[in-house]
Protein backbone atom coordinates (compact mmCIF):
# COMPACT_ATOMS: atom_id res chain seq x y z
CA UNK A 1 0.00 0.00 0.00
CA UNK A 2 1.36 3.31 -0.91
CA UNK A 3 2.44 6.15 1.64
CA UNK A 4 -0.23 8.83 0.16
CA UNK A 5 -3.30 6.25 0.58
CA UNK A 6 -2.27 5.02 3.89
CA UNK A 7 -2.30 8.60 4.84
CA UNK A 8 -5.67 9.08 3.45
CA UNK A 9 -7.08 5.65 5.66
CA UNK A 10 -5.30 6.41 8.48
CA UNK A 11 -5.97 9.07 11.12
CA UNK A 12 -3.10 8.18 14.11
CA UNK A 13 -1.50 11.31 14.43
CA UNK A 14 -4.40 13.62 12.93
CA UNK A 15 -4.94 16.53 14.37
CA UNK A 16 -8.56 16.75 11.29
CA UNK A 17 -10.06 13.47 12.42
CA UNK A 18 -12.57 12.04 14.79
CA UNK A 19 -15.23 14.40 16.70
CA UNK A 20 -12.78 17.44 16.28
CA UNK A 21 -13.15 16.80 12.43
CA UNK A 22 -16.78 15.73 13.03
CA UNK A 23 -17.77 19.38 14.35
CA UNK A 24 -16.11 21.67 11.66
CA UNK A 25 -16.99 19.42 8.72
CA UNK A 26 -20.67 19.44 10.55
CA UNK A 27 -20.24 23.43 10.06
CA UNK A 28 -19.34 23.21 6.79
CA UNK A 29 -22.65 21.26 5.68
CA UNK A 30 -24.46 24.15 7.59
CA UNK A 31 -22.60 26.32 5.42
CA UNK A 32 -23.58 24.45 1.67
CA UNK A 33 -27.15 23.79 3.24
CA UNK A 34 -27.70 27.24 4.09
CA UNK A 35 -25.74 28.29 0.81
CA UNK A 36 -28.39 26.16 -1.70
CA UNK A 37 -31.56 27.52 0.96
CA UNK A 38 -30.14 31.70 -0.02
CA UNK A 39 -29.72 30.77 -3.37
CA UNK A 40 -33.12 29.31 -3.48
CA UNK A 41 -34.55 32.40 -1.84
CA UNK A 42 -33.05 34.73 -4.28
CA UNK A 43 -35.13 33.33 -6.81
CA UNK A 44 -37.65 35.00 -5.13
CA UNK A 45 -36.20 38.00 -5.63
CA UNK A 46 -37.21 38.47 -9.19
CA UNK A 47 -39.36 41.91 -9.41
CA UNK A 48 -36.26 43.54 -11.51
CA UNK A 49 -36.63 40.32 -13.78
CA UNK A 50 -40.33 39.72 -13.97
CA UNK A 51 -41.47 40.97 -17.25
CA UNK A 52 -44.79 42.70 -15.83
CA UNK A 53 -42.44 44.92 -14.02
CA UNK A 54 -39.09 44.60 -15.42
CA UNK A 55 -38.06 48.58 -16.44
CA UNK A 56 -40.70 50.42 -14.62
CA UNK A 57 -38.60 51.98 -11.28
CA UNK A 58 -42.82 52.21 -9.86
CA UNK A 59 -43.65 48.05 -10.39
CA UNK A 60 -40.64 46.60 -9.04
CA UNK A 61 -40.93 48.49 -5.80
CA UNK A 62 -44.32 47.59 -5.92
CA UNK A 63 -43.36 43.86 -6.54
CA UNK A 64 -40.31 44.20 -4.45
CA UNK A 65 -42.45 45.33 -0.89
CA UNK A 66 -44.22 41.84 -1.67
CA UNK A 67 -40.87 39.53 -1.32
CA UNK A 68 -39.29 41.22 1.36
CA UNK A 69 -39.42 38.11 3.06
CA UNK A 70 -37.48 36.07 0.51
CA UNK A 71 -35.13 39.17 0.96
CA UNK A 72 -35.07 38.13 4.70
CA UNK A 73 -34.29 34.66 4.08
CA UNK A 74 -31.63 35.14 1.68
CA UNK A 75 -30.06 37.38 4.16
CA UNK A 76 -30.00 35.15 6.91
CA UNK A 77 -29.20 32.24 5.15
CA UNK A 78 -26.20 33.51 3.28
CA UNK A 79 -24.81 35.30 6.00
CA UNK A 80 -25.15 31.82 8.02
CA UNK A 81 -23.51 30.08 5.65
CA UNK A 82 -20.33 33.17 4.82
CA UNK A 83 -19.81 32.67 8.74
CA UNK A 84 -19.50 28.89 8.63
CA UNK A 85 -17.53 28.41 5.21
CA UNK A 86 -15.06 30.16 7.75
CA UNK A 87 -14.98 27.48 10.03
CA UNK A 88 -14.70 25.04 6.87
CA UNK A 89 -12.44 26.32 5.58
CA UNK A 90 -10.24 26.25 8.82
CA UNK A 91 -10.89 22.97 8.82
CA UNK A 92 -10.37 21.58 5.72
CA UNK A 93 -6.99 23.57 5.41
CA UNK A 94 -5.78 21.62 8.37
CA UNK A 95 -6.93 18.40 7.55
CA UNK A 96 -5.08 18.96 3.92
CA UNK A 97 -2.04 19.75 5.56
CA UNK A 98 -1.86 17.02 7.89
CA UNK A 99 -2.17 14.54 4.75
CA UNK A 100 -0.31 16.49 2.60
CA UNK A 101 2.69 17.85 4.41
CA UNK A 102 3.45 21.56 4.88
CA UNK A 103 4.93 22.04 1.31
CA UNK A 104 1.69 21.49 -0.31
CA UNK A 105 -0.03 24.72 -1.77
CA UNK A 106 -3.57 22.50 -1.76
CA UNK A 107 -4.76 23.25 1.90
CA UNK A 108 -3.76 27.09 1.39
CA UNK A 109 -5.85 27.02 -2.02
CA UNK A 110 -8.72 25.18 -0.67
CA UNK A 111 -9.23 27.31 2.18
CA UNK A 112 -8.30 30.63 -0.24
CA UNK A 113 -11.38 29.74 -2.15
CA UNK A 114 -13.65 29.18 0.64
CA UNK A 115 -12.78 32.66 2.14
CA UNK A 116 -12.93 34.59 -0.97
CA UNK A 117 -16.80 32.91 -1.20
CA UNK A 118 -17.40 34.14 2.30
CA UNK A 119 -16.83 37.07 1.66
CA UNK A 120 -18.65 37.72 -1.69
CA UNK A 121 -21.45 36.33 0.18
CA UNK A 122 -21.34 39.20 3.02
CA UNK A 123 -21.20 41.54 0.17
CA UNK A 124 -24.31 40.16 -1.43
CA UNK A 125 -25.96 40.75 1.46
CA UNK A 126 -25.24 44.36 1.55
CA UNK A 127 -27.92 46.21 0.70
CA UNK A 128 -30.28 44.14 2.96
CA UNK A 129 -31.25 47.00 5.64
CA UNK A 130 -31.37 49.77 2.70
CA UNK A 131 -33.86 47.59 0.78
CA UNK A 132 -35.93 45.89 3.82
CA UNK A 133 -36.48 49.59 5.45
CA UNK A 134 -36.21 51.36 2.56
CA UNK A 135 -39.64 49.12 1.00
CA UNK A 136 -41.58 50.08 4.46
CA UNK A 137 -44.67 52.59 4.66
CA UNK A 138 -43.99 55.83 4.03
CA UNK A 139 -40.14 55.22 2.93
CA UNK A 140 -38.85 58.00 0.70
CA UNK A 141 -36.88 54.90 -1.03
CA UNK A 142 -35.70 56.12 -4.87
CA UNK A 143 -36.88 53.85 -6.80
CA UNK A 144 -34.25 53.82 -9.03
CA UNK A 145 -32.00 52.62 -6.12
CA UNK A 146 -34.51 48.96 -5.50
CA UNK A 147 -34.04 48.43 -9.02
CA UNK A 148 -30.28 48.65 -8.64
CA UNK A 149 -30.57 46.58 -5.22
CA UNK A 150 -32.75 44.26 -7.03
CA UNK A 151 -29.89 43.13 -9.23
CA UNK A 152 -27.46 42.81 -6.54
CA UNK A 153 -29.59 40.52 -4.86
CA UNK A 154 -29.93 38.44 -8.24
CA UNK A 155 -26.40 38.70 -8.67
CA UNK A 156 -23.62 39.23 -6.14
CA UNK A 157 -24.73 35.86 -3.82
CA UNK A 158 -24.25 33.57 -6.97
CA UNK A 159 -20.45 34.51 -7.27
CA UNK A 160 -19.32 31.00 -6.22
CA UNK A 161 -16.96 30.52 -8.83
CA UNK A 162 -13.90 30.82 -6.20
CA UNK A 163 -15.66 27.61 -4.16
CA UNK A 164 -14.93 25.53 -7.98
CA UNK A 165 -11.46 26.35 -6.95
CA UNK A 166 -11.65 24.53 -3.73
CA UNK A 167 -13.42 22.06 -4.62
CA UNK A 168 -10.42 21.58 -7.74
CA UNK A 169 -7.82 21.91 -5.37
CA UNK A 170 -9.97 18.98 -3.05
CA UNK A 171 -10.13 16.62 -6.29
CA UNK A 172 -6.19 16.91 -6.72
CA UNK A 173 -5.53 16.48 -3.14
CA UNK A 174 -8.08 13.39 -3.25
CA UNK A 175 -7.03 11.82 -6.99
CA UNK A 176 -3.49 12.26 -6.59
CA UNK A 177 -2.04 12.11 -3.14
CA UNK A 178 -4.99 10.17 -1.27
CA UNK A 179 -5.68 12.68 1.05
CA UNK A 180 -9.78 12.22 0.92
CA UNK A 181 -11.41 9.37 -0.32
CA UNK A 182 -11.51 9.18 -4.03
CA UNK A 183 -15.61 9.40 -4.10
CA UNK A 184 -14.89 13.04 -2.57
CA UNK A 185 -12.38 13.37 -5.69
CA UNK A 186 -14.34 12.97 -8.01
CA UNK A 187 -17.44 14.62 -7.05
CA UNK A 188 -15.16 17.63 -6.14
CA UNK A 189 -13.33 17.63 -9.90
CA UNK A 190 -17.11 17.35 -11.42
CA UNK A 191 -18.81 20.19 -9.12
CA UNK A 192 -15.55 22.33 -8.98
CA UNK A 193 -15.05 22.23 -12.18
CA UNK A 194 -18.52 23.17 -13.60
CA UNK A 195 -18.52 25.67 -10.75
CA UNK A 196 -15.27 27.51 -11.87
CA UNK A 197 -16.24 27.37 -15.67
CA UNK A 198 -19.47 29.13 -14.76
CA UNK A 199 -17.66 31.55 -13.00
CA UNK A 200 -15.27 32.17 -16.29
CA UNK A 201 -18.34 32.08 -18.82
CA UNK A 202 -21.41 34.58 -19.05
CA UNK A 203 -23.18 32.28 -16.94
CA UNK A 204 -20.84 33.04 -14.23
CA UNK A 205 -24.49 33.21 -12.09
CA UNK A 206 -24.89 29.49 -12.50
CA UNK A 207 -21.71 28.53 -9.80
CA UNK A 208 -24.71 29.89 -7.53
CA UNK A 209 -26.22 26.31 -8.40
CA UNK A 210 -22.58 24.02 -8.04
CA UNK A 211 -20.92 25.82 -5.63
CA UNK A 212 -23.10 25.59 -2.37
CA UNK A 213 -24.27 22.33 -3.57
CA UNK A 214 -20.24 20.97 -3.24
CA UNK A 215 -19.83 22.09 -0.09
CA UNK A 216 -22.44 20.55 0.82
CA UNK A 217 -21.40 17.24 -0.60
CA UNK A 218 -17.85 17.82 0.69
CA UNK A 219 -18.60 18.28 4.39
CA UNK A 220 -20.97 16.27 4.70
CA UNK A 221 -18.86 13.19 3.39
CA UNK A 222 -15.93 14.46 5.44
CA UNK A 223 -18.05 14.43 8.56
CA UNK A 224 -19.21 11.26 7.85
CA UNK A 225 -15.83 10.11 8.05
CA UNK A 226 -15.27 12.05 10.76
CA UNK A 227 -17.97 10.38 12.45
CA UNK A 228 -17.01 6.87 11.78
CA UNK A 229 -13.25 7.28 12.68
CA UNK A 230 -14.61 8.52 15.88
CA UNK A 231 -16.45 5.52 16.48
Amino acid sequence: MSTTTSAADSSVADPGSGTTRAAWAATGALAGLAGVVAIQASSGVSAVYDEDTAGDPGAIVARLTDQRTFILVEHISMTVSALALLVFAAGLARLLSARLGSGSILPGVAAGGLVATSAVCLIGTGLTTELVFGLSAGSDLVPEFAVVAGHWFGTIPWLWAAAGVSALAVAVASLRHGAVPRWLGWASLVLGGLTALFGVSPLQYMAGFTGPFWVLVCATGLWITGRTQAA
